[in-house]
């Protein structure tokens, strides 16, 4: 056998055993006529040891050692005299009495420990080394046990795991498709599913009224951190459910990912509609680690002769707690961030509360202390804070102070990761007007049922209509969403026309569905999590690349594979594709 233990699992207990150990070559010390290796598998770091009166031959053999050689080490489990408590491994050595290289490494691009000097590139061309930090591989394993524990909550409920088609139908709804040509229909296409969503309802149809899939889906979209091409995400629906139902056994299953991964215990979800995260925090996606909820000083603000806010839709401000010892340059630094091309603001305006409670801001050419005092009475700020004010469009203001927040935040240091508040965001708007094309668009997808008591006002109010939709948030990052879907051939219709989708369009895109609805559709909603948002969550990262083991980078390529690619001319005339090579003709 090659191995008796693996490097991470001797322990004091094992004292005087006679043991074999594979792995890699971590790092050789050479200290006078001792010399020590770290020998490193999945598990762990084991130290061996070679003294003074080895033979010639192992030495010999040491002696050709490189990092990342490949090897079998045969030896006694003896106590060290000198302990390393920082690995679990840290108190035993092996002393070497063989040694055999199954594999010799030229030397790697980067150092393969937890503080490496490769960078990201270069880390990404040599993927499969950089997996062999124990980093990038606790991720991995962190990982795997969410995926199982998510598994076993689940199937303990009676929901089922099916497999859903990965070649499917284009739609026109939602970002981009990934096609993918037929040889055998030539000019057509299947598209990567974006999301399982119809067959996960003709499931519903089918009568597994639990269902779940760790899946995997593509959008060929812009990328960032939390963005790849192809994605995971744990896809569930249920019949015969309200929205509670859905939000119960979710928030249960969040609830027993907390304990079993991280150990601890989160309390019920605060739940919080589409209409209040907006108006108090600037986003649907509250980050709840931290208070300056937004607030509006419009009509306290307006009739003071100062135009450029007496002429403002909105005004709003957050309070920042202990900050009125701004520096003006400081203060500057957050007028230069408001107005990024990102954010868009054209200025900032501020109210220092002073200890001593004098108040100074930067229009006091137009307002009295007495002014200031009540904008400070409304924000409920105490001596020692700071307020700060943006003005213009409602709709394109609050969004800008959302930003403003999350930036005072992270100065502060108030995101801290090991920190969870997670919510549900409710009642969303059902559509969404795109004034250029001059059209509804579905917030979430067309398949999302409106409010009941909303329905009515499909044709006369489209815009007022509520979704029967729900998202969870986990310390401002949308972690999963989902609704109660459309079980009703008309509603399924109405909501159609509302898209602006011709009667002929609709049977052409959804036929299927719909023709499934008139054989008994049961009421039904589920919900789906970014998995690897969730992961890195739960690992304290910033990019879901940390948590993939073999990403693509932000241009959508993967370095280590050199992907995508060109395909031959051959490929491309029998999927019967034109293709225009840069100076050549079109080749068919």
């Amino acid at each position: 056998m090659y191995r008796t233990h693996t490097c991470g699992e001797l322990r004091v207990e094992n004292l005087d055993q006679s043991v074999c150990l594979s792995g890699w070559v971590q790092k050789v010390r050479r200290l006078g006529a001792m010399t020590f290796v770290d020998l490193r598998d999945r598990y762990g770091i084991t130290q061996l040891v070679v003294g003074e009166g080895a033979p010639a031959a192992l030495k010999q053999a040491v002696d050709r050692l490189g990092r990342e050689f490949v090897v079998q080490a045969r030896g006694r489990v003896v106590e060290r005299a000198s302990k390393n408590n920082k690995i679990p491994t840290g108190e035993i050595e092996v002393v070497l009495e063989a040694l055999g290289i199954l594999a010799e490494s030229d030397t790697p691009p980067f150092t393969i420990e937890e503080q490496t000097d490769g960078g990201d590139d270069i880390r990404m061309k040599y993927r499969y080394l950089d997996l062999r930090r124990a980093a990038v591989r606790g991720n991995l394993e962190l990982r795997h046990r969410m995926a199982r524990a998510v598994r076993n909550y689940l199937s303990d409920l009676d929901f089922i795991e099916v497999e859903t088609p990965v070649l499917i139908k284009s739609t026109p709804e939602g970002a981009r498709d990934f096609v993918v040509p037929s040889r055998m229909n030539p000019g057509q296409f299947y598209a990567l599913p974006q999301s399982p969503q119809t067959f996960k309802q003709l499931l519903m149809v089918s009568g597994f009224d639990r269902y779940f899939q760790i899946v995997k889906c593509f959008r060929d979209e812009d990328l960032r951190a939390d963005r790849q091409p192809e994605f995971t995400q744990v896809d569930c629906e249920m019949s015969f459910v309200e929205q509670d139902d859905v939000l119960e056994v979710f928030e249960g299953l969040m609830r027993h990912l907390f304990r079993e991964i991280r150990g601890i215990e989160v309390g019920p979800f605060p739940r919080m509609t589409w209409g209040e995260a907006m108006s108090e925090y600037g986003c649907d996606k509250p980050d709840l680690r931290f208070g300056m909820k937004i607030v509006e000083l419009t009509g306290i603000v307006q009739r003071k002769g100062f135009a450029v806010v007496d002429e403002a839709e909105y005004v709003g401000a957050i309070r920042v707690p202990g900050c009125a010892g701004y520096t003006r340059k400081q203060l500057d630094e957050l007028t230069d961030f408001v107005k990024r091309p990102q954010i868009g603001a054209k200025g900032l305006l501020y109210v220092r509360y002073d200890e001593d409670g004098s108040l100074r801001s930067s229009v006091d050419k137009f307002y009295t202390e007495v002014d200031l005092t009540a904008w400070a009475a409304a924000c409920e700020a105490v001596p020692g804070d700071l307020l700060l004010l943006l003005l213009g469009e409602r709709a394109k203001t609050l969004p800008r102070l959302g930003e403003l927040r999350i930036e005072m935040g992270n100065r502060l240091g108030l995101r801290d990761k090991n920190t969870f508040k997670p919510l549900w965001v409710t009642d969303f708007p059902l559509l969404e007007w795109d004034e250029e094309m001059r059209r509804f668009y579905a917030m979430h997808h067309p398949f999302t049922s409106p409010k009941p008591e909303d329905v009515e006002k499909m044709e006369s109010d489209p815009a007022s209509v509520r979704a029967n939709a729900y998202d969870l948030v986990i310390n401002g990052v949308e972690i999963g969403g989902g609704s109660i879907r459309i079980h009703d051939s008309a509603l399924q219709s109405k909501m159609f026309d509302r898209l602006g989708f011709t009667r002929e369009e609709a049977e052409a895109q959804f036929g299927f569905l719909l023709g499934a609805f008139k054989y008994g559709a049961p009421p039904h909603g589920g919900i789906a999590f970014g998995f690897d948002r969730l992961v890195s969550l739960f690992a304290g990262l910033d990019s879901i690349r940390d948590v993939i083991a073999f990403p693509k980078n932000n241009s959508g390529r993967d370095v280590m594979i050199d992907s995508p690619s060109d395909v031959s001319p051959t490929q491309l005339e029998e999927l019967c594709i034109s293709v225009q090579i840069p100076g050549t003709p079109v080749t068919r």
